[in-house]
């Protein structure tokens, strides 16, 4: 009898708890979200399965020992995961409309006015009961501003590791849905004459100036924000490998392998932090919410520094370029030549909208960096 007792005991059924059901749900939904609907599948896939995972009764996964414990200490404890991303997004991403066009920094660092302005509202959310968030808590959470899922678990796993599951849930589904948050901002700010405006052809850039800058951009950082250089040295290594032309297998590598491996476990890394006791807390409610003031916030400041370039500059901008200033390479970029061609169909601003694409990429790990030299 006792032995049937204990085979009970081991079971499943006789451990499972309401919060833990709950967040099985909750991975259930983020599969469905990546399967079904589309929406950031590479993350969500692993970071959905993590979930359910972590929250099975009795395997430990998460607890020391476990799998899951052990990729969450090595790939994001140690910080390495977000930046062998970030290694394999530079090798991804192609400077040449920025280049071509440096003005467009300015909006890539309007953009990021949203991950500041979130730091406070982090903070006056003390106000209510319920609430404590520290000033490294508000830190992280305020960097979902910046639709940079590697970076919000970078600066998340410094900073605040206890919410890292929520901020990258949090960070990856606002990426997801820039086609739905980003356009009724972007018309709300702007005039139909104003989005049908055509920007002239970019000048073409040649390859020196492709492969000087990345050192540049690394040599800057170095001088100004040391702090950041993990996240930007990483970034301009993957992208020097692509511009020199003389280690096409590493870049490819760093393309595909190296960042599909690094991925998963990230994925996995992430969702072990979704146990029901981290996450179901009014907390986790508070950061969703902050998280989607901070990004509507960075779309708005981009689209409102756009239009005013454009009154003192010499050449046309198209105010709706503003809104790719968030680093959700390439999907804000499409969603303004999208909404572009609809008040013109023969206005193509894909290009154009790259250029503060890969700035909001570099400005959200400028903003980490500042934020980890600030509280860190």
């Amino acid at each position: 009898m006792e032995g049937l007792l204990n085979l009970w005991q081991a079971t499943g059924l006789a451990n499972f708890t309401v919060p833990a059901l709950c967040m099985m749900a909750v991975g259930c939904g983020l599969l469905y979200l990546a399967i079904a609907k589309g929406f950031e599948p590479l993350l969500l896939v692993p970071i959905g399965f993590g979930a359910i995972l972590t929250n099975i009764p009795v395997a430990g996964l998460a607890d020391p020992g476990g799998l899951l414990y052990y990729v969450y200490y090595i790939g994001i404890d140690s910080g390495v995961f977000p930046l062998l991303i970030f290694m394999g997004v530079g090798a991804m991403t192609d400077f040449s409309a920025l280049i071509a066009n440096p003005k467009m920094l300015l909006l890539g660092a309007a953009a990021q006015f949203g991950i500041f302005a979130t730091l406070f509202g982090a903070i006056l959310l003390n106000y209510i009961p319920g609430f404590e968030f520290t000033l490294q808590d508000a830190s992280a959470i305020a960097i979902i501003g910046g639709a940079d899922g590697p970076t919000a678990i970078f600066l998340a796993s410094k900073l605040a590791p206890e919410l890292l599951g929520a901020i990258a849930v949090a960070a990856y589904s606002y990426m997801a849905l820039v086609p739905i948050i980003q356009p009724p901002i972007m018309k709300a700010l702007t005039t139909q004459e104003e989005r049908q405006i055509a920007m002239p052809q970019l000048r073409h850039v040649s390859k020196t100036e492709k492969i000087l800058f990345p050192l540049a951009v690394l040599g800057l950082t170095i001088l100004f924000l040391p702090a950041a250089t993990p996240l930007v040295g990483m970034f301009c290594l993957g992208n020097l490998m692509k511009e020199c032309g003389v280690v096409d297998r590493l870049s490819k590598t760093a393309q595909n392998e190296l960042i599909n491996i690094t991925t998963i476990f990230l994925g996995l890394a992430v969702g072990s932090k979704l146990a029901a006791d981290q996450f179901l807390t009014v907390e986790t409610l508070g950061i969703l919410a902050l998280g989607a003031v901070a990004f509507g916030i960075g779309t708005a400041a981009g689209v409102l520094m756009a239009k005013a370039m454009n009154r003192f500059s010499d050449s046309p901008i198209n105010p709706l370029v503003g809104a790719a200033g968030v680093s959700a390479v390439p999907m804000a970029a499409r969603v303004v030549n999208k909404v572009g061609l609809e008040s013109n169909p023969h206005n193509f601003l894909l290009m154009h909208a790259m250029g503060p694409n890969v700035a909001g990429v570099l400005g959200s790990a400028v903003a980490a960096g500042i934020l980890l030299a600030l509280v860190g």
